[in-house]
């Protein structure tokens, strides 16, 4: 279901247009159908947020109320007879190494001559000689449980326990090296393309300049902190962002415009906010709704699909507990179906080739706050002005990185504490003449007048909870340097 311009009615905020009706997402009238009315949680909401319908929405782990509880009779009947066909075997935890050998009057299933199923593990300990003196057995091929720690001895999937040998365990003598595993040709391309990788992302170089807080340093003995190559994986992180760059789509989206993708990501971060999903959910849907966009030419009544399914698969990427199915369908409104739904979560994984990685430009920003010390409300403005950014299609095709070192410059701007010190320069990369550019458009879109819309952020801002950080007092264009 796609966003659309939305009318001159006051009652309703959101419109999002159905197959055969218009809906609304927030309503001031209760449903009729609701039976357990209960209270709004305050954690992360706002004084000034819309008032949600009652009844309307349910808690994203709480029991699914909308799944059809009546089967048809045909397939009653499949699958009462699916179940008699399913044989029970027995189950062997992993860490038995003993095999179930099966009784004489079993019948075993016909195997290939000469066929033998091994694990990894098994396949180290095998002796060629005794292997060509004795004759083959064949082995009992068992269908794989569904519980992935119970396999039986002779399954095909081994456990990473399974893959090291007992011998490498009791080993007391030095550390075998990488060249005497290995062939001499082998261990040298390896060695080789080591040597590429650390001069590219400048691997293990931790030496910081005079006047920079050394802040991995400081935290060198925290596990927690990873201060041991924390500088490795951010510089691979923005290695990796010409990978994932997006192009200028919307000329291509004939059904589509800037607007409706601005009602999108609203509604996606009263999605993020009523699931109480991390940010980088948040920020890894919007970026899967773009690249997936950027490929494939989409009709408004499916871009809420794309929407929700993206949020489905960052909820499962990112989130400990991840939302159900029928949650965003229930969100959506009924307006499509399990089977539309899981197709479109297919669709977007082939679309990115299942490459979830995303150089987020939450996660530069948490970087760079951390690194120069700024206080919590200065980050929480800065996560303001970069999740307000998300709405603006401008900001779509420029660098995560740039994008997370220009928030954090507006927001010190802001508050009026510091500068762009060398400490954010060596940390993130940039000089301030690199990023002044982005910084004038983020302000920009802060200056913009705010329309009725388009308010979830800036109320979800306003809270005590987030310091009332939307209510901060912008900068003048001409007062930025």
């Amino acid at each position: 279901m796609a966003p659309t311009k939305a009318t001159s009615s006051k009652t309703t905020n959101q419109i999002f247009l159905t197959k055969n009706r218009i809906t609304t997402r927030l309503s001031s009238k209760p449903s009729a159908n609701a039976t357990n009315i209960t209270q709004a949680r305050v954690k992360r909401k706002a004084d000034a947020s819309p008032v949600k319908e009652i009844g309307s929405k349910r808690s994203a782990l709480g029991d699914v109320t909308n799944q059809k509880k009546t089967l048809d009779i045909k397939t009653k009947k499949t699958i009462n007879n699916a179940i008699k066909k399913v044989t029970v075997q027995t189950k062997v935890l992993p860490s038995v190494k003993t095999v179930i050998k099966p009784k004489h009057n079993e019948n075993l299933p016909p195997q290939a001559p000469g066929q033998k199923i091994q694990t990894r593990a098994s396949l180290k300990n095998v002796d060629i000689n005794s292997t060509a003196q004795k004759p083959v057995k064949e082995a009992k091929t068992k269908t794989r449980l569904s519980n992935e720690f119970e396999k039986s001895g002779d399954s095909l999937y081994s456990s990473a326990l399974e893959d090291i040998s007992d011998t490498s365990r009791i080993s007391t003598g030095p550390p075998v090296t990488r060249s005497q595993r290995g062939s001499g040709d082998k261990s040298a391309n390896v060695t080789l393309v080591a040597q590429q990788l650390q001069a590219q992302l400048n691997l293990g170089n931790h030496e910081v300049p005079k006047g920079v807080v050394d802040f991995d340093k400081e935290n060198w003995n925290d596990i927690f902190q990873v201060s041991h190559y924390t500088m490795d994986i951010f510089n691979y992180l923005k290695s990796r962002e010409a990978l994932f760059t997006i192009k200028d789509y919307m000329d291509t989206q004939i059904c589509l415009t800037r607007w409706m993708r601005s009602l999108l990501v609203d509604w996606m971060v009263e999605v993020q906010e009523s699931f109480e999903l991390n940010h980088e959910t948040l920020y890894l849907a919007v970026k899967l709704v773009d690249y997936y966009l950027s490929k494939v030419i989409v009709s408004k009544e499916t871009l809420q699909l794309v929407g929700a399914a993206s949020m489905l698969i960052a909820s499962k990427y990112d989130e400990r507990i991840p939302p159900l199915i029928d949650d965003f369908l229930y969100i959506c409104d009924g307006a499509y179906t399990r089977k539309e739904l899981t197709r479109m979560e297919i669709n977007i994984l082939r679309i990115t080739g299942f490459n979830l990685g995303f150089p987020l430009s939450y996660r530069f920003l948490r970087r760079y706050a951390r690194c120069a010390k700024v206080s919590m409300p200065v980050l929480t403005l800065a996560r303001f002005i970069l999740e307000y950014s998300l709405m603006d299609y401008a900001t779509v095709m420029l660098s995560d990185s740039k994008l997370a070192a220009a928030a954090l410059y507006l927001a010190l701007q802001m508050k009026k504490v510091q500068t762009w010190n060398a400490t954010l320069e060596f940390y993130s990369g940039y000089k301030l003449n690199e990023i002044i550019s982005i910084v004038h458009l983020l302000n920009t879109g802060l200056h913009r007048k705010p329309k009725e819309q388009l308010m979830t952020v800036r109320n979800k801002y306003s809270h005590k909870i987030f310091f009332e950080v939307a209510k901060t007092p912008l900068v003048k264009p001409e007062d930025l340097r």
